[in-house]
């Protein structure tokens, strides 16, 4: 949560919402939360029975891992500008396509902090 009030202070962004990719992110979301004064809520749905995808051997793979686990929640998402942090970027296979469903579902802008 400290790191999430301290990104809040270093790069701070004009957003309506704060969230996270779940669940690795949640805890610094709610910091930068707190700290910016900008509500938390969450946009993405995770179906815990998919895997660690960026362990997948090959690229489509994980592509295909990334598009079972993670769902928009619209009424969340449509016409926001949203803060969306995560804790790290290992491949980045993983958050391009997140930011394209949260587009997809209405989202006005997407501004991803790690």
């Amino acid at each position: 949560m400290q790191c999430g009030k301290e990104l809040a202070k270093e790069a701070p962004c004009d957003a309506d919402i704060v969230s996270s990719v779940p669940e690795s992110g949640t805890a610094a979301a709610h910091g930068y939360a707190r700290q910016s004064g900008i509500p938390f809520a969450e946009v993405l749905c995770k179906n815990r029975y998919v895997g660690r995808t960026f362990i997948q051997p090959s690229t489509r793979l994980r592509q295909l891992g990334v598009a079972k686990k993670f769902g928009a929640l619209m009424d969340n998402v449509y016409g926001k500008k949203i803060i969306l942090i995560d804790d790290s970027i290992v491949r980045g296979n993983t958050i391009g396509p997140i930011i394209k469903l949260l587009r997809d579902a209405g989202a006005k802008e997407v501004s991803l902090q790690i």
